[in-house]
C-alpha cells in the first residue's frame, strides 16, 4: 500500500488532506498536529525527471511552482532528507 493511500485511510475521515498533484511517490510522511503530508524535496525532483525534464529544469520548476507555493494552511511540507550523493 502508497504512503498517500494510508494516510488517506488513517486520517481523511477526520478532515481534507491536501496532497500535490502527480507527487505521491514523492511522499515521506505525514504531520497530523498541523494536518500537513510531507514530500521529499529530492523525490520530487526525481518524480520530474522520470516524467521527462532534466535535473535543472525539475529543480526549477519545482522551486518556483512547487515548493514555494501557499495553497492555504495545510500547505505540504517540503522535507529536504539529504539523500544526496557525498
Amino acid at each position: 500500500m502508497k504512503l498517500k493511500e494510508l494516510i488517506l485511510e488513517h486520517y481523511a475521515d477526520t478532515d481534507d488532506i491536501l496532497f500535490a498533484d502527480g507527487l505521491d511517490d514523492a511522499i515521506i510522511g505525514f504531520e497530523p498536529n498541523a494536518w500537513k503530508v510531507i514530500y521529499s524535496r529530492n523525490e520530487c525532483i526525481k518524480v520530474m525527471i522520470k516524467d521527462g525534464m532534466d535535473e535543472e529544469e525539475a529543480i526549477d520548476y519545482l522551486e518556483f511552482n512547487t515548493f514555494s507555493a501557499y495553497v492555504g494552511e495545510k500547505t505540504p511540507i517540503w522535507a529536504e532528507t539529504f539523500d544526496w550523493e557525498l
